[in-house]
């Protein structure tokens, strides 16, 4: 799995260098936010069945279309199953959140996601919905600091440009 401190060793070994000051300044920012990161990992974690399911809702308000016969939520099975991948966006989320890189959004998240969608016919704009929903919906202080709420944007941000 990716973190900050596992691609600047890899990067330098793979340069057959040491890691440079850069390298170090760069693992030294990681750790420093990582009090941030692991604040809003904590919430994510306590709060991610209430915030998946704000997530589902507003994307099936914002494509209310989906739930039309044949469309990709039309059934029980297909709304868990939506439900489902959004609640597991925001898991892989709270993973980053905790080994401060994007390695498992990454090899979890996105590789393949595209593909697997197109193969479905599934579109990704509702699940961009879902997760710009919740990049919107936080706010600090009252849900995080507002490093917390920064860490957790930017990787809120980085699936959503994913997706799209």
């Amino acid at each position: 799995m990716k973190s900050v401190v596992t691609t600047v060793i890899a990067a330098a070994d793979a340069a057959g260098r040491f890691p440079s000051t850069s390298d170090l300044e760069s693992v030294q920012g990681s750790i420093q936010r990582s009090t941030a990161r692991l604040e809003a990992a904590e919430k994510l974690g306590n709060n991610i069945d209430a915030v998946a399911k704000e997530a589902y809702d507003a994307c099936i308000k914002k494509y209310p279309y989906l739930n039309n016969a044949g469309e990709a939520n039309s059934t029980d099975v297909f709304k868990t199953k939506c439900h489902r991948d959004i609640k597991h966006y925001m898991r892989l989320i709270q993973y980053c959140l905790v080994v401060g890189g994007t390695g498992p959004l990454d090899e979890w998240g996105i590789a393949g996601g595209r593909e697997v969608y197109r193969a479905l016919n599934l579109p990704t704009a509702p699940y961009v919905e879902a997760l710009s929903f919740a990049r919107n919906r936080g706010c600090a202080p009252r849900d995080l600091s507002p490093q917390a709420l920064t860490e957790y944007n930017a990787l809120l941000d980085y699936a959503i440009n994913s997706l799209s």
